[in-house]
């Protein structure tokens, strides 16, 4: 197995965002890098409330599963991960969420933009509420080579360490657990905001 540390540490982190509602039934996708460099993500399936550090499997940068987990499927997302890894080499942690608050925003639209929300400056390089961020929407995709496209296409609007999948969900990442969950958290909490105040 790998870095045990990093691995628990994120399991953890992963049944935390499912008691508040990030990964209904079966749904969403984790990885990390370890202090060797190694790539873990969970494996297909698991329910996240249930979730065990001997759910991650190792895969190689291109996604495949190495051994001894060359029979056990990874999330079908995993692509996905290693699109990321590949955009941002200091990623040490990938996070998703399916939370509907986000979900909900992306309808019909190629970016969601928030303006003025004290908590913008929870991203990356945003020091003050003023002023307004653009996070990317990519239609969705059953083929994660499309979805693999649409980010590389768009790399340039990835700055702030999120995006959002049309109708599904959204990724963020960061070089810790800690980064990568506060970017998470404070992206559910810009969009439940958008829905409270526009309903």
């Amino acid at each position: 197995m790998g870095d045990l540390l990093i691995l628990n540490e994120l399991t953890q982190c992963i049944r935390a965002l499912h008691r508040v509602g990030h990964s209904p039934a079966t749904s969403t996708n984790y990885s990390c890098r370890d202090g060797n460099g190694k790539i873990w993500i969970t494996r297909s399936g698991i329910d996240k409330s249930l979730m065990q550090y001997e759910d991650f499997i190792e895969i190689s940068p291109e996604g495949t599963p190495l051994p001894p987990f060359e029979t056990i499927p990874p999330s079908a997302e995993t692509g996905i991960h290693c699109a990321i890894y590949h955009m941002f080499p200091d990623t040490q942690v990938i996070l998703h969420s399916h939370d509907i608050h986000a979900l909900v925003q992306t309808v019909g639209l190629s970016r969601k933009v928030f303006e003025g929300y004290e908590l913008q400056k929870a991203f990356r390089g945003v020091i003050t509420h003023e002023g307004e961020i653009s996070i990317p929407i990519i239609p969705n995709s059953q083929d994660m080579n499309d979805i693999k496209n649409a980010l590389l296409e768009r790399q340039s609007e990835l700055n702030y360490g999120v995006f959002m999948i049309e109708k599904h969900g959204y990724y963020t990442w960061g070089n810790s657990i800690f980064e990568a969950k506060r970017l998470l958290e404070a992206f559910s909490y810009l969009c439940r905001a958008e829905v409270l105040l526009n309903r």
